[in-house]
């Protein structure tokens, strides 16, 4: 039997859970499709995909998407976890995280997103920026629009 071991509670490591009324493989194809990430952001900064991006991510996928906070950019991501239908992780420049694990829970599934900054060396900056204050309404919007799509 392997044992996990919880995180330490960090301001940089946001996490929240919902159960979500669809089976595990139909939540990961949204995940993995870059497309469909602008549909069930809750926080109303991914604006779409990029052109000549990979249709659907695997572990090491780079993909670009058209981002707003005030004003319009761009962002480059990179694939870092992958596990097919359970796992799904990816990062910028600035090393930030956001990660899916779906477990499955009879015809449901548990769904965690969680925003990890614990790798960034200008933390100070996301917090002064306001990013640990608006991130977990954000994700939290995210898992009931991610909900919305796959199960209604």
């Amino acid at each position: 039997m392997t044992t996990v071991r919880e995180p330490r509670p960090s301001a940089y490591l946001i996490t929240r859970e919902r159960l979500i009324d669809a089976p595990a493989g139909r939540i990961f194809e949204v995940l993995a499709t870059p497309s469909l990430h602008s549909v069930i952001d809750g926080s109303d900064t991914v604006k779409g995909e990029q052109p000549n991006g990979p249709k659907r991510l695997a572990l090491g996928a780079r993909f670009g998407m058209d981002m707003s906070m005030g004003a319009s950019y761009r962002i480059l991501n990179t694939v870092t976890e992958f596990e097919e239908g359970r796992r799904i992780a990816w990062r910028h420049f600035s090393r930030h995280t956001w990660r899916y694990i779906l477990e499955p829970r009879g015809d449901a599934t548990l769904v965690t997103e969680q925003w990890d900054a614990r790798d960034v060396p200008f933390k100070l900056v996301l917090r002064l920026a306001g990013f640990t204050r608006r991130h977990p309404e954000s994700i939290e919007k995210t898992l009931a629009k991610l909900e919305e799509h796959v199960a209604g």
